[in-house]
């Protein structure tokens, strides 16, 4: 096929931040783009059931207090407080609608075709595009598969969206359970099990491992996991599921059967045992590219898969799955495509876990410098003795930043508390920017304020090395 005779320059199988940020990239290159859509709305898994949902299903958790009054921000929590699935799931499907017309109207502005349907190879330079109206052949010179991931099922009972169910489907609930066992302790899992516990639902979380989030720095998890326990949630570590049944005497509940014998019981049961790569309906075969176990493609550096036009990013191709990657993936595909120079995706990237509380960290955890031999002072700083902590009312946050004890350059930043996801920026410039333990102890910040965490911890770190 001659080059002229593309439809497009670019396909970008998939909505989500990474298929929208490489069509629009493209189209500001002056390049044809054009995106593929399934699903109901446009955005993706990010909006339609992943990121956008549960972030806007904690803000309303953590708001409960003024609920009637506009999701106005609070750190308590009233268990007296009754308040309906429909209350707080209305509240997502609004902020997730306004979310999805924003995507729509950008790729609108940028002149991307939009193809609403499901996309299949019919050769390496060819999609044809189903839907209820009919099928459509689309031909580009560039495609990127950016499909994004489902949760792995549940193993014996079938998912049904209200005794048993995936992070996907629980935002369908009709009612609020009173019990609840969250199997897996991934950042889903750990994400849904606290706010579930603030509602004062009666929480187990399940997880084979001896620690939940073990890629996170080691004593924050444990002031994470000490929190959740004083709300109750109970931890069942080192415990792996064998199957999951539903009873219906005398009313219809979940059955968990562990493989050390235990048995839970509960109104609903949410699997989170890891996501695999959406590419089964792809047609891949075709292409001669081929998926793991867990339907993930391999890409080189550029996110070339094995045929050089024919790209993949995003969650898709695995670690990091970070809506915030995925994004800036989407975009370095459509540099690559199109010969425009683009620097790598930094290496110092933040996660955000938005547990309740918020985790957020950039850089590396005290077991990884440790193995590595690396020396390393570490500086504190707790909200309580923070102004701007006292007047959130968060007297649990806790901060720390390492620092090398030799040059001392910074290391990581590790935050547990509010605002923790937006906190960790600041270390993130600086440790990007090479910075260290000497730009916090001659930087001023703003009073009061969460940042002055960095200058507490700074000077913390700073006592500790002249001794």
């Amino acid at each position: 096929m001659n080059q002229t005779t593309y439809d497009y320059d670019i396909l970008c199988i998939g909505s989500g931040p990474a298929g929208q940020r490489a069509a629009v990239q493209a189209a500001k290159l002056g390049k044809r783009a054009a995106v593929v859509e399934k699903r109901r709305i446009v955005g993706g898994i990010c909006v339609d059931t992943g990121t956008i949902p549960s972030k806007t299903f904690r803000q309303a958790v953590v708001s409960l207090p003024d609920y009637t009054k506009g999701f106005q921000p609070s750190s308590s929590f009233d268990q007296d407080i009754q308040v309906s699935a429909a209350q707080v799931l209305g509240r997502i499907e609004h902020v997730l609608n306004t979310e999805a017309k924003v995507v729509e109207q950008q790729l609108r502005r940028n002149e991307v075709r939009l193809f609403r349907g499901e996309a299949r190879f019919h050769d390496p330079h060819t999609v044809i595009v189903t839907s209820e109206s009919g099928m459509r052949r689309v031909t580009a010179e560039n495609i990127l598969i950016a499909v994004g991931s489902v949760p792995t099922p549940p193993p014996g009972a079938k998912e049904d969206g209200q005794t048993l169910t995936t992070s996907d489907g629980l935002l369908q609930l009709k009612r609020l359970p009173r019990s609840l066992v969250v199997i897996g302790g991934g950042i889903i899992g750990i994400e849904y099990a606290s706010i579930f516990s603030a509602l004062g639902v009666e929480v187990t979380l399940v997880d084979k491992r001896d620690r939940p989030l073990e890629f996170l720095d080691h004593e924050i998890v444990d002031d994470l996991i000490h929190q959740m326990r004083k709300r109750d949630v109970t931890f069942r570590l080192g415990e792996a599921v064998e199957h999951i049944e539903i009873s219906e005497n005398p009313a219809r509940r979940a059955v968990i059967h562990l493989e050390s014998g235990k048995r839970l019981v509960s109104d609903l049961a949410l699997f989170s045992i890891g996501r695999i790569g959406a590419t089964k309906e792809l047609n891949l075969e075709t292409l001669g590219i081929e998926s793991d176990a867990r339907g993930r493609l391999s890409v080189d550096a550029q996110y070339r898969t094995k045929i050089p036009h024919i790209f993949a990013a995003g969650d898709v191709i695995g670690y990091p799955s970070l809506a915030a990657t995925s994004a800036d993936q989407g975009r370095l595909v459509a540099c690559h495509a199109f010969g425009v120079p683009a620097e790598p995706m930094a290496e110092h990237f933040p996660i955000g876990i938005y547990a309740i509380p918020e985790i957020s960290m950039v850089g590396r955890p005290e077991h990884i410098l440790t193995a590595e031999k690396i020396p390393y002072e570490v500086g504190l700083a707790r909200y309580r003795e923070i102004a701007r902590g006292q007047i959130l009312g968060d007297d649990t946050g806790f901060f720390k930043m390492l620092f090398h004890r030799e040059d001392r350059r910074l290391l990581g930043v590790h935050v547990i508390g509010t605002n923790a996801t937006e906190l960790v920026h600041i270390g993130q410039a600086v440790l990007g920017l090479g910075g260290g333990l000497d730009y916090f102890l001659n930087t001023v910040f703003n009073y009061p304020t969460l940042a002055e965490c960095y200058k507490v911890a700074a000077l913390d770190a700073a006592n500790k090395l002249a001794l």
